[in-house]
């Protein structure tokens, strides 16, 4: 087998004047999961899409456990499960005749479809509900559903487009469950999240992309390590600071660090613990008022900052508008 599930270089999408893919490249081993980090806008979804062979690239080439996106569309599709952001089971039918559609479609037999929804539904813990309209459903019980479709053929390599969007805590971490399961099964999971913490957990490899471009790529920790071994985060207690606790970061640091989208938060790596007892007293001096002060390990919010200028849920790219919705594909 492959060792790569997904090998792209150069993907190009254009939608009139917007670049919304441009010039992605990715490397997915087999048997493990890949995220794709970036705010809404960034071109995750459009690349995901032709990946899963339901956008035509308009430059570069890409190959999904072996064959290529464009020439041998069929074979991907025969391959591959994908669940976008938005649900795209019948609200007027129950799970268990959702499941059995699904099967049917893809081409099992009655008692095959039936059997195959029952597995799930259990897998997925939605026994219960089974006989239920999905119009009664919660918002976690539908992406779970959606979910379990995306598995009726037990494809080795599932496109999940932001799984978790608007799921309460406790359904999200359920939904981290199951992709560590599907991976510790032996599929290859390709995670598209504009959430950190989440690509921090289940991501075994992350691309950090904006406005369509990978501006980094690496474990989370090799990540972590491009902002510093440690950040200092100086939370200020007058907006009217600002300018000067900056300037004096610049002469202590060497840079003057990131600000939260609030204006009030200072981040900036430190190279030794001793420059910020030194940056504090010049803060006394200059009465810069402190609200908090913390000395922390980076985490994929600061790399984010640091990387791309803006926090990672800020809508700060044009979306195409084949980024705004997503299909399922199975086979």
């Amino acid at each position: 087998m492959n060792t790569n599930a997904i090998e792209a270089q150069g993907l190009v999408k254009i939608f009139g004047d917007n670049r919304a893919v441009d010039g992605v490249d990715l490397t997915v081993r087999t048997g493990t999961v890949y995220g794709v980090l970036g705010p809404n806008g960034a071109g995750k979804t459009t690349t995901i899409r032709m990946l899963a062979t339901l956008l035509r690239p308009d430059g570069g080439e890409a190959r999904v456990l072996g064959y290529d996106v464009v020439r041998d569309a069929a074979a991907v599709r025969s391959l591959i499960g994908v669940t976008g952001q938005y649900a795209s089971v019948d609200e007027t039918l129950s799970a268990t005749e959702n499941l059995v559609v699904f099967g049917r479609l893809l081409g099992l037999s009655s008692r095959a479809a039936r059997a195959k929804a029952a597995e799930l539904l259990e897998e997925f813990s939605l026994t219960e509900a089974a006989k239920r309209p999905l119009r009664d459903y919660s918002g976690g019980m539908r992406r779970r559903l959606d979910l379990a479709a995306s598995l009726i053929a037990r494809p080795p390599l599932i496109f999940l487009d932001e799984p978790t969007t608007g799921l309460d805590p406790r359904t999200r971490n359920q939904m981290w469950d199951t992709i560590r399961r599907l991976v510790a099964d032996g599929s290859t999971v390709l995670l598209t999240t504009q959430y950190l913490d989440e690509a921090d957990q289940l991501a075994d490899r992350i691309a950090v992309i904006d406005r369509g471009k990978v501006v980094a790529e690496g474990t989370a920790d090799e990540l972590k390590a491009t902002v510093g071994a440690q950040s200092l985060q100086v939370g200020l207690a007058e907006s009217g600071d600002l300018g000067t606790a900056l300037s004096l970061v610049q002469q202590v640091f060497g840079t003057a660090g990131t600000v939260a989208p609030e204006g009030l938060r200072i981040t900036v790596p430190v190279p030794h613990a001793e420059a910020v007892a030194d940056l504090l007293v010049r803060f006394r001096e200059a009465s810069v008022a402190i609200d908090s002060v913390s000395l922390d390990k980076p985490s994929l919010d600061e790399v984010f900052l640091t990387l791309t200028g803006h926090a990672a849920d800020d809508d700060t790219a044009p979306a195409g508008p084949a980024s705004d919705h997503t299909e399922k594909v199975n086979a």
